[in-house]
């Protein structure tokens, strides 16, 4: 396993983490041996959104003694209205709740702010006692960090800037991102992903990614297969599918993301999920399958490393990612993006050329390293 800090949370956490919604309503012997299984693989990350109290009942019984090697999203505003989970506002509800949470994992190292998507889900959460009560929990040490969970980049980086939030969970998979900013990413998991849609990588959401690596807003990917249909012949926007190799690994290369929360119900799908580790860079890459689609945002590095190797060593992607975060605000860059620029050898560029012609989207890289040094030098 490797592990990666989520954000300005100072937490170090497995790459590859555990979505437990596909545990929901399974026996607590397949609880047990799918948690036994994961905690072997060294995953120290597990989502419990779901509200039932049998499945988070199961959890904790799995985990017994080893809730302390575990680091647990669970959700504020998750609720069992006959046995499907729903979204409430109400107060004593939510409560009600995530009180249900605490009693039994003890304390709860993100409090997931659940579901912030339109503009009335920002309003009932961060205009109302909803965050109130987060910012009690968290003086009271009932919560250790506040994040919220989201589909939407533009009500993302609302949140974002209220300056509440240490964290985010997000819907990340290569056609969610490609999606318009209108298209609400949820609507395409019920119907066919139409490549008509999909035109390169949506600025609102590159820019959200900028923005959490500006702010140190650590991310977990949820949602990186999009549902299965990335994998699907029928149902990818690509001219072929994705693996889910790849799909995880594209996941895993976007700015400030520390894991992704794949779900699995088995032993056996565990251990298929941790194959990732085993796979070679050439089953990882994504570059040739997302650049198959027309691309209006052609020229914006998407942080593929596809442009490696590079004869002296210079880390192209991440520095093309420090200087998309410094371009949001050049008057204003923090001064850990400036540090982590420093410690690249980007002035060793000889101008070969060799990464931009591998490069599928025609990012101008030796403009951008000459940028770079400008913008970023102390």
């Amino acid at each position: 396993m490797r592990f990666r800090e989520l954000g300005k949370t100072g937490i170090n956490v497995s790459e590859i983490g555990l979505g437990c919604e596909f545990l929901d309503r399974k026996p607590a012997s397949v609880v047990d041996s799918s948690l036994n299984a994961a905690l072997e693989y060294g995953v120290n990350l597990l989502d419990v959104f779901m509200p039932g109290t049998e499945v988070r009942e199961n959890i904790a019984n799995a985990l017994g003694s080893r809730r302390k090697d575990v680091f647990i999203q669970g959700h504020m505003g998750s609720v069992d209205i006959n046995k499907q989970y729903d979204i409430s506002r109400d107060m004593p509800t939510v409560k009600k709740y995530f009180e249900e949470l605490l009693r039994l994992f003890g304390y709860i190292d993100f409090g997931m702010l659940f579901f912030i998507d339109s503009e009335d889900d920002y309003k009932s959460v961060f205009d109302t006692d909803f965050v109130t009560y987060a910012l009690q929990l968290k003086r009271a040490g009932d919560i250790r960090h506040i994040g919220f969970s989201s589909h939407n980049p533009v009500t993302a980086m609302k949140a974002i800037a209220t300056g509440v939030p240490e964290m985010m969970m997000f819907s990340i998979n290569p056609a969610f991102d490609m999606l318009p900013v209108e298209q609400y990413s949820l609507d395409q998991m019920d119907k066919k992903f139409s490549g008509e849609l999909f035109r390169g990588i949506d600025p609102k959401r590159a820019e959200l990614y900028k923005l959490c690596t500006q702010k140190q807003i650590g991310i977990t990917a949820m949602k990186v297969l999009g549902a299965g249909k990335l994998l699907s012949p029928d149902h990818t926007p690509y001219a072929k599918p994705l693996t889910f190799n790849q799909c995880v690994h594209y996941a895993l290369s976007r700015p400030s993301v520390a894991s992704v929360l794949p779900g699995c119900q088995s032993v056996e799908e565990v251990s298929a999920i941790m194959n990732y580790f085993k796979a070679t860079d050439e089953e990882k890459d994504y570059a040739e399958i997302i650049g198959s689609v027309r691309n209006d945002f052609a020229g914006n590095c998407v942080y593929c490393s596809h442009c490696q190797p590079c004869p002296v060593q210079i880390d192209i992607a991440a520095v093309n990612k420090y200087l998309d975060i410094a371009r949001l605000d050049e008057a204003n860059i923090p001064p850990s993006i400036r540090s982590h620029y420093a410690s690249l050898n980007s002035a060793d560029c000889i101008e070969c050329g060799h990464c931009e012609g591998r490069c599928p989207f025609g990012v101008p890289i030796i403009k951008n390293i000459k940028d770079a040094a400008r913008i970023l030098k102390d």
